[in-house]
């Protein structure tokens, strides 16, 4: 199983060892890339304040961002594991995962991001700020950036097993399941139940469910390879799950229903 996460706002103020090596990065596709995209957000950065707050969208309280992307390059590294730490990444509990399901962590998450395209959770990176709509000088939309080297990582990176999407709206146009790969590959929705029956989808606690359910399969050492037998293996964990009809080519989606926020 694949498991496809967005990064988070959210990270570790510092890194606490060595810089970026971007040869050591999982995805090696990606490389030319991603080194496209570091040299336009440094060179950015280290040039005229306001400009960069514009292109980064930043309000003036985030300014000290653009200082530390100027020194992306010797900046402290650490895993990315370490680095997210959005409401997603704090209900996942990565570090209080025991040794095994960490491994096993590392083997099946893929992290998407602006910068970087997409890492695992044991790739060194700095603490960085650059969202994946951000259009760099020299380098254009990163959303459009990454759609090649992405499609060209991916086809033997998700070659096989179900793939379990859980990217927000911003980061899944760097990469689209299609065909035969999008039959494999499953959408959550997250929608509260209330006592009336009524339903809504929910946006904080979307995130924190979702990190939730992918500490329990984990956990569960859960090896489900359709979408079918994925919702089979969240109902066995208690969630309650429910499929709606989908057209053929197109990734499944299960609905999990929560009554609790």
């Amino acid at each position: 199983m694949l498991i496809l996460l967005p990064p988070s706002e959210g990270k570790a103020a510092s890194g606490k060892g060595k810089p970026v090596d971007p040869a050591t990065l999982s995805l090696p596709a990606l490389h030319p890339a991603r080194a496209a995209a570091l040299d336009a957000l440094t060179t950015l950065c280290r040039g005229d304040l306001d400009t960069a707050t514009q292109v980064l969208g930043l309000t003036p309280g985030l300014q000290p961002e653009i200082a530390r992307n100027a020194t992306l390059p010797t900046a402290a590294a650490m895993p990315a594991a370490a680095l997210y730490t959005g409401v997603l990444y704090d209900a996942l509990d990565l570090a209080g995962l025991p040794t095994t399901t960490r491994r096993r962590a590392n083997r099946a998450i893929l992290i998407f991001s602006g910068l970087w395209g997409a890492v695992r959770l044991d790739d060194r990176i700095p603490p960085y700020r650059c969202a994946m709509g951000v259009k760099l000088p020299g380098v254009g939309t990163l959303t459009t950036h990454w759609k090649t080297p992405m499609a060209q990582a991916m086809t033997e990176t998700a070659a096989t097993g179900l793939i379990l999407d859980l990217r927000s709206s911003a980061y899944t146009p760097a990469w689209t399941p299609r065909g035969e790969t999008a039959d494999r590959t499953a959408t959550v929705r997250v929608l509260h139940e209330r006592p009336d029956g009524s339903r809504m989808v929910v946006s904080h606690f979307n995130k924190a469910t979702k990190g939730r359910l992918v500490r329990d399969l984990l956990l569960d050492a859960a090896t489900p390879r359709t979408p079918a037998q994925l919702a089979d293996a969240l109902r066995d964990l208690k969630y309650t799950v429910e499929q709606p009809p989908v057209a053929a080519g197109k990734p499944r989606q299960l609905d999990v229903i929560v009554n609790e926020l």
